[in-house]
């Protein structure tokens, strides 16, 4: 149980939203169903840090979580996301001087993004998780990588590279300021190495009351100030912190200072609005939630079908919350063959093909990402689907 926190060790940690039971996994696919609605289940409780800004789950119990080969995150089948992912590879590749040079990949997942970067022109790559899969890396590309099967730091000591790349990992991470501290620690004395970093930003979230984006894995909230604040206090000089994808990710670009600790810069402190917004989350979070319950029974009133779009970490947590309703959801819908025929966790709705879907006959699909809407309306259009179409 946390009781400071774990970005800035301030002692003024003020809960907002608690949920006594979520999935335990959200991105790990079950063959079976009884074993997906029987998956372990741990607790929510966001509390906002009073002195920094950042958000965490206090009740946060590492030992739940599993990141094994069937946990399967990947987005690298929408081409709406693989598009995006490789124009961040180019303009980093481009922006720092990668072309030829060793990139380091923390989180990598099964390992698409490291992929891109090296297509872009770095020379070699480095990924470190423990559910990467090599086999599925073009053959091409897989001389100029090196994987490793576990987690930093326990599984890589020391980073001798010209950039660390970080991409929707650090939100899974517990105690962020002494992992993050790490990273500056196994970089050593190279202050050349420029650090990237890629996660959601929590304002976003707290604002649209999108309890769809709050789940068991992420423990850790950042929004671009108190993530610029964390690097500064870890050892980096924050280069600059935007927002990417439709203003649902924040990308943060970094060097190693040598010595102590780099002054303030010009990156603003956003302290202010995420406790605002904090205090709102619980009232527009039910907003939201009575509209989607509400949505769902009427369709299933009406004798008709609905779907969700994406059988991601945002169906698991949509559903999860919409408690007993979920029942009116017949399936997920997901282009990624990985997921197919199987279950998601906490719920256990079966996740189908594209092609399944004219025989479902929906009468609503709910897009579980606004950003893949016009991909899936293709989708449905080629299918001569004709339905309401809905988004998040």
């Amino acid at each position: 149980m946390t009781s400071s926190c774990p970005a800035c060790s301030g002692p003024d940690l003020r809960t907002f939203y608690t949920v006594e039971r979520v999935p335990a996994a959200s991105c790990l696919m079950l063959d079976d169903e009884a074993a997906a609605r029987a998956f372990p289940a741990g607790e929510l409780r966001l509390a906002v840090c009073e002195t920094c800004g950042f958000v965490t789950n206090t009740a946060f119990d590492p030992a739940l979580t599993r990141y094994e080969d069937d946990y399967e995150e990947s987005q690298g089948c929408s081409p709406r996301f693989r598009d995006y992912a490789a124009e961040l590879a180019d303009g980093w590749v481009r922006r720092y001087g990668l072309t030829g040079k060793t990139v380091v990949e923390l989180g990598c997942g099964k390992g698409d993004f490291l992929a891109t970067l090296i297509a872009s022109g770095v020379g070699d790559g480095i990924g470190v998780d423990p559910a990467v899969r090599p086999e599925r890396v073009d053959p091409a590309l897989r001389p100029r990588t090196t994987w490793i099967r576990g987690l930093f730091p326990d599984a890589l000591e020391h980073i001798d590279a010209d950039a660390v790349v970080c991409r929707h990992t650090l939100e899974h991470i517990a105690p962020v300021g002494a992992w993050l501290r790490a990273v500056r620690d196994a970089i050593g004395p190279r202050t050349d190495t420029v650090v990237l970093f890629e996660l959601p930003d929590v304002l976003r979230v707290l604002r649209e009351g999108a309890f769809w984006d709050v789940y068991y894995e992420h423990c850790s909230y950042f929004s671009a100030g108190s993530l610029a604040a964390l690097f500064r206090r870890s050892g980096f000089e924050p280069l600059d912190v935007r927002r990417t994808y439709d203003d649902q990710y924040l990308v943060i670009e970094a060097r190693p200072v040598p010595g102590g600790l780099p002054p303030a810069g010009a990156i603003g402190d956003d302290r202010d609005d995420v406790l605002a917004a904090a205090g709102t989350f619980v009232s527009r979070m039910e907003e939201a939630r009575a509209h989607w319950r509400g949505r769902v029974r009427k369709v299933a009133a009406d004798g008709g079908s609905v779907l969700v779009w994406g059988a991601s970490s945002k169906a698991v947590g949509f559903l999860a919350t919409l408690g007993d309703d979920a029942r009116h959801v017949a399936a997920a819908v997901d282009i990624n063959p990985h997921k197919q025929n199987r279950h998601l966790a906490g719920s256990g709705h079966r996740v189908v093909a594209p092609d399944a879907v004219p025989d479902l006959g929906p009468d609503l699909v709910i897009v579980m990402n606004p950003t893949y809407a016009a991909e899936i309306g293709r989708d449905l259009d080629a299918r001569g689907v004709h339905t309401a179409l809905e988004t998040l």
